[in-house]
């Protein structure tokens, strides 16, 4: 973990409310998709933490939403512009948790769930378990057309990709789990990587009997110290910036 000063490449929208913003500078601390980073916004006294939806050496890629003042400030950046980013923050997937699950007999069965803002994280994870010769399905879930975003960059890993809408207007009809079930209801899956909203993450819980799932939190510090984002699992308290954001399922209690 550490405060180092990016500078802005790109800051583009790329559907309703949603930019896509590339940075250039020290990305060697990010070792794991699902990680995080805080950026610290002139004229604000909390940092914002955005979920790195992909890197490589020198960049960080991150897709945020304007829901606030803060978020309203990043849209408005320009390139060229720096940015002090504390890097990197969080535990996490864990493809080695994966591969531990692997060793059964049969083929396990893997999809990538996410909802909205929730979906990328999920990109960078993508991108690493194809270059491990994997290649999971993916489920996207948005409110209408108007929201959705990286279907084509999940297809362009050769992933199959589905998308459902609440309103229907793209896509499936429905929430993300409705593309994760067989017709009669049953599981259709058997490992799953998601991120998104808690009722989403509540619904996901019940449609795959194992897998990662990364918790969204309001955070203050970002890095564990002033244990705002605590939650209870069964094997006791962790902070989501801290210990996590990534749990594992079996540890969850709603």
């Amino acid at each position: 973990m550490r405060d180092l000063v990016f500078e802005i490449k790109e800051n583009k929208r790329i559907a309703k409310d949603v930019y896509e913003m590339l940075l250039s500078g020290d990305s060697s601390d990010i070792t794991r998709p699902g990680q995080f980073i805080n950026i610290k916004l002139e004229g604000f006294y909390l940092r914002r933490p955005i979920s790195v939806c992909d890197w490589s050496d020198g960049k960080i890629r991150i897709i945020y939403k304007v829901v606030g003042e803060g978020t309203e400030y990043m849209s408005r950046l320009k390139e060229g512009e720096a940015l002090t980013v504390l890097t990197a923050l969080g535990n996490g997937y864990s493809l080695e948790e994966l591969h531990s699950r692997l060793s059964g007999a049969h083929e396990t069965r893997i999809i990538l769930a996410g909802g909205g803002v929730g979906v990328p994280p999920l990109y960078g994870l993508a991108k690493r378990l194809s270059e491990a010769g994997m290649k999971p399905d993916v489920a996207l879930g948005f409110n209408g057309a108007e929201d959705v975003f990286y279907k084509s960059e999940f297809e362009d890993l050769g992933l199959k990709v589905s998308i459902t809408t609440m309103d229907g207007s793209m896509g499936i009809k429905g929430v993300v789990t409705d593309a994760m079930r067989n017709a009669d209801g049953s599981a259709r899956y058997d490992y799953v990587f998601t991120c998104g909203p808690e009722p989403m993450l509540k619904a996901v819980y019940e449609a795959v009997p194992e897998g990662q799932f990364s918790f969204e939190a309001r955070m203050a510090c970002g890095f564990g110290a002033c244990m705002g984002c605590s939650c209870k699992t069964k094997y006791g308290n962790k902070r989501i910036c801290k210990d996590g954001p990534v749990l594992m399922r079996e540890e969850i209690v709603w």
